[in-house]
């Protein structure tokens, strides 16, 4: 499991990095290309935060913390996790932290190009591996609960 894992988080983030790439070498900065009108279209940015742009112009926060984080990631995923369910989180998580630590170490920033408009928001641009990050947060969120439900009954049972 943990090898098919290793391998699904490397496509994940070659992905990532080829999206990153074709968006890059298609569309000038700041240029759109409408998907589904009015609602989806390849947009390309350049984000100096992280989601939404949170600490916008601190890259050093991220440059510090994400290789601690892909690091402690490594860790349990080889040596302290078994559950199918946590290895697939923190495959995901590891790739997109990942694919945005690489835009940040080669450029000083995130090439973002994901672009959705849902019921008149325009939802803030995003790429490949803040979908996978989401993906196993996601995950985590799920556990957590399932976990929490099975502690209850557990608790009702007794």
């Amino acid at each position: 499991m943990k090898k098919l894992l290793s391998i699904l988080s490397l496509a994940v983030i070659a992905v990532d990095l080829w999206s990153k790439s074709w968006i890059e070498s298609t569309l000038n900065l700041g240029e759109s290309m409408t998907i589904i009108p009015g609602f989806f279209k390849l947009h390309y940015i350049r984000n100096f935060g992280g989601g939404w742009s949170i600490l916008e112009g601190h890259q050093w926060i991220f440059l510090v913390l994400t290789p601690l984080v892909c690091l402690g990631l490594i860790y349990y995923f080889f040596f302290k996790e078994n559950d199918p369910l946590h290895l697939l989180a923190i495959a995901a998580i590891f790739a997109g932290a990942a694919g945005n630590l690489f835009d940040r170490l080669v450029f000083g920033y995130v090439r973002d190009m994901f672009s959705f408009n849902i019921f008149g928001y325009d939802f803030p641009v995003f790429n490949v591996a803040d979908m996978a990050v989401v993906f196993g947060v996601m995950i985590v969120i799920f556990i957590l609960i399932r976990e929490e439900v099975r502690a209850k009954h557990e608790k009702i049972n007794d």
